[in-house]
C-alpha cells in the first residue's frame, strides 16, 4: 500500500496495488473516486479536498500501528 498526498492541491491517494494496472473511475460523490482494476479489484482511492473530508485542521496526521519495513 502506498499513501501519497499533495499539499498544493489538497488530495490524498491511497494506492492498495502495485504496478500498472488498467483502471475505470467510480465517483462516490465530488471529494471521492474508486479506481477499479480487472476482476473487480479496487487499485486505489482519490479523496479531493482532503483536509476538510477527513478532518485534518491544518495538515494531515498518521499514526501507524504494528507496521513493520518490508
Amino acid at each position: 500500500m502506498k499513501l501519497s498526498y499533495d499539499a498544493e492541491v489538497d488530495a490524498l491517494y491511497i494506492r492498495l496495488v502495485e504496478g500498472p494496472c488498467q483502471c475505470r473511475t467510480l465517483r462516490l460523490n465530488d471529494e471521492i473516486a474508486l479506481n477499479i482494476g480487472g476482476g473487480e479489484t479496487l487499485v486505489g482511492v482519490e479523496i479531493l479536498d482532503a483536509s476538510r473530508v477527513l478532518g485534518w485542521g491544518s495538515g494531515p496526521r498518521v499514526a501507524l500501528e504494528n507496521v513493520t519495513a518490508t
